[in-house]
């Protein structure tokens, strides 16, 4: 399976995401590239950056009325459970389990970018919010969306 590597393809043209994003997918390619003794340290890194960026994204469409927010964020939520699962098993010695996780994590990330966080950046730039700021400055058209 070919690695994922950061491409304009997966951009957003929105630096907010865009930069989480990228350091999830080189995160990814340390848990890929990193030996026995080091791979459940990248592994813990790459689960606790993906977690930090689903809540920043769950706030975002919580705070924008994101149409889709529930499903979007069912998504995060079995991703990092299953992400745990890995981590777990690496502690327990299982480093088959996190090498496994890690070539099929860049494919659904790669087909979860391009769909449902396009979806979301879309959203967010419609409704004139700012992810960095959490300014939204068309309101009216959320509630009218509601």
């Amino acid at each position: 399976m070919t690695r994922l590597r950061w491409s304009d393809a997966l951009s957003l043209d929105m630096p907010a995401m865009d930069d989480g994003r990228r350091t999830f997918v080189e995160l990814l390619d340390w848990a890929h590239e990193a030996n026995d003794a080091r791979l459940v340290e990248h592994w813990r890194r790459l689960f606790t950056h993906t977690a930090r960026v689903f809540e920043q994204e769950d706030r975002w469409m919580n705070a924008t009325a994101f149409s889709s927010a529930h499903l979007h964020s069912t998504q995060h939520k079995v991703v990092l459970q299953v992400m745990h699962e890995g981590l777990t098993a690496g502690e327990s010695g299982d480093l088959a389990t996190i090498r496994k996780m890690a070539a099929e994590l860049g494919q659904w990330f790669a087909n979860h970018a391009q769909s449902m966080d396009a979806a979301l950046a879309l959203h967010l730039r419609k409704t004139g919010y700012d992810p960095v700021t959490g300014v939204l400055s068309m309101p009216d058209d959320i509630a009218l969306a509601a």
